[in-house]
């Protein structure tokens, strides 16, 4: 019996590693009192701290995912009372996502989780045979010249 993800299935073995890191910072967050925080409101965070309020397009494209994803943690973060979405002055037709107090108030915290982060994964990347960012980035940028479904494509073709 396995008791760990089959190499082969690189979509599980990203998702498995993804829930092994996120799973821990979110434990640190649940130790600190801030059972409500999720790691992926940290990128939020720091785009809104940078930029000050911004519409969701803009809110994504800051981030790097999709509108869909920062509006669903867009709306994650307001129920936990940490961003507010309000009407842009200059279009009626666009909200603003913006920290609230609460979240200002925890960013003490929020900002030490993030700098022993950082130090755990220099830490990480010292075992890895080259840094975990510089081969996601690496990986990401292949697939951005070349899709993933064009090089199935192509092997089906053999």
């Amino acid at each position: 019996m396995r008791n760990h993800p089959d190499p082969v299935a690189v979509g599980t073995l990203l998702r498995h590693v993804l829930e092994l890191l996120d799973g821990d910072v979110a434990k640190v967050y649940e130790e600190q009192g801030l059972a409500e925080y999720r790691p992926r409101f940290s990128p939020v965070v720091r785009a809104l701290l940078a930029e000050g309020p911004l519409p969701v397009r803009d809110l994504a494209a800051a981030v790097g995912v999709t509108p869909s994803a920062a509006s669903q943690t867009a709306a994650q973060m307001a129920r936990a009372g940490l961003v507010t979405h309000t009407p842009d002055p200059r279009d009626a037709r666009r909200r603003l996502i913006e920290l609230t107090p609460k979240a200002h108030a925890l960013l003490p915290q929020i900002e030490a989780e993030w700098d022993a982060t950082v130090a755990a994964l220099a830490e990480l990347d010292a075992e890895l045979s080259m840094p975990l960012a510089e081969l996601l980035t690496e990986v990401a940028e292949a697939v951005r010249r070349r899709p993933f479904r064009e090089r199935i494509a192509a092997a089906s073709r053999l």
